[in-house]
């Protein structure tokens, strides 16, 4: 066997499980698509978020905290090790509204989420007087915003680099420019997974962490996978002094300076091309929520596609047909990397400590 693992995807979800097998002694070998490749780890928000995450399956909110509650070791031990600050903050994030109506419902979602999580899920409200304490820069239209205290934000491109950086000092090794075309059971053992250059690895187990790329390789594995592409669009302004102090859902003050304002959520197939109608938008409700956005410059926008599950949950699953081949994914994944880093490897290898994935498997989808 040329490993113990074949992780199929390069991107923030199959660089954080490689990362961890790695941590657990395992042989692993990464195989990444290439700039052809729909990548949602360069294209998304960079939010580390809890709030909203399981209104109707608590196990996913808890899921989200877990991970966001080791988000802090997790980016010291990734710079002490690779002298990468991945700028993690991490003192809550805003979900802002311009009515209260809107404010008083999605407070009232968050009020019985807290309660089937008994307790533990840290927010308050914030009408516009005591938001605009916290955020002066605010427009008169926001009527506030709800506070959740567990979310954050990372650079996602730093960690992208430092994931790929430290697998490869770990000693795994990272095929880039390499799409697995077929993935065939051994005859003796394992797996055999060919390349489009006819480049064939074989590994004990194979992780699916494709992305999009499982709406293929997903059902010649056993799965359901039943994922679909939703497109965000993102824009981004020039450096500017510093305007907010805390993240929301669709506006954050990156480490360089820029503002990054987004992003929709469009059922558009695997088109990923902008569109202006949709950016006009996102900057006109960005105007509106920080009115000082209209003097600053725009100098990028992008499109990129989500992995979404029916349930918008992730979905992590051993093949029924194809024994110790798993798939993961999410639309989550910087969110959820540090527990894919140090949570996930223990349900690959079936540790006694492994944490109880089973409300994420595809059984869910069964009718």
């Amino acid at each position: 066997m040329d490993g113990d693992y074949a992780v199929v995807g390069g991107g923030i979800v199959g660089l954080s499980v490689a990362y961890g097998l790695l941590n657990l002694g395992k042989r692993v070998t990464v195989f990444d698509e290439g700039d052809g490749a729909f990548r949602a780890s360069r294209g998304n928000f960079g939010l580390i978020w809890v709030q909203s995450k399981g209104l109707n399956e608590p196990a996913y909110a808890r899921w989200s905290q877990r991970s966001a509650a080791a988000w802090s070791d997790y980016a010291e031990e990734l710079r002490a090790n690779s002298g990468v600050d991945v700028a993690l903050q991490q003192n809550g994030g805003f979900d802002y509204h311009l009515d209260e109506a809107s404010l008083y419902a999605r407070a009232q979602q968050y009020e019985a989420l807290k309660e089937r999580l008994d307790g533990d899920y840290p927010f308050e409200i914030l009408g516009h007087n005591q938001l605009k304490k916290e955020e002066p820069g605010i427009g008169p239209k926001v009527a506030g915003a709800i506070l959740h205290h567990q979310d954050g934000h990372v650079n996602p491109l730093h960690l992208l680099r430092t994931l790929a950086g430290e697998v490869r000092r770990k000693g795994g090794e990272v095929k880039t420019n390499s799409h697995v075309s077929s993935v065939k059971a051994e005859a003796a053992a394992g797996y055999r997974l060919t390349t489009d250059d006819g480049t064939k690895v074989t590994a004990d187990r194979v992780v699916l962490c494709a992305g999009l790329g499982a709406m293929t390789l997903g059902p010649a594995l056993g799965f359901k996978a039943p994922i679909r592409p939703q497109r965000g669009q993102v824009l981004i302004t020039e450096k500017t002094a510093p305007l907010m102090s805390r993240p929301s859902g669709n506006l954050r003050q990156v480490d360089e300076g820029g503002v990054q304002i987004g992003a929709s959520a469009e059922e558009a197939g695997l088109d990923d091309r902008d569109t202006l109608t949709v950016t006009a938008a996102l900057a006109a409700e960005a105007v509106q929520i920080f009115p000082a956005l209209a003097r600053v410059k725009l100098l990028r926008n992008w499109a990129a596609l989500r992995i979404m599950s029916p349930d918008g949950l992730p979905i992590y699953q051993q093949s029924p047909t194809y024994p110790g081949v798993f798939l993961v994914t999410c639309h989550s994944g910087v969110t959820l990397s540090a527990a894919h880093a140090r949570l996930l490897p223990a349900w690959l290898e079936g540790q006694a400590d492994a944490p109880n994935l089973i409300p994420f498997s595809e059984a869910r989808f069964h009718v």
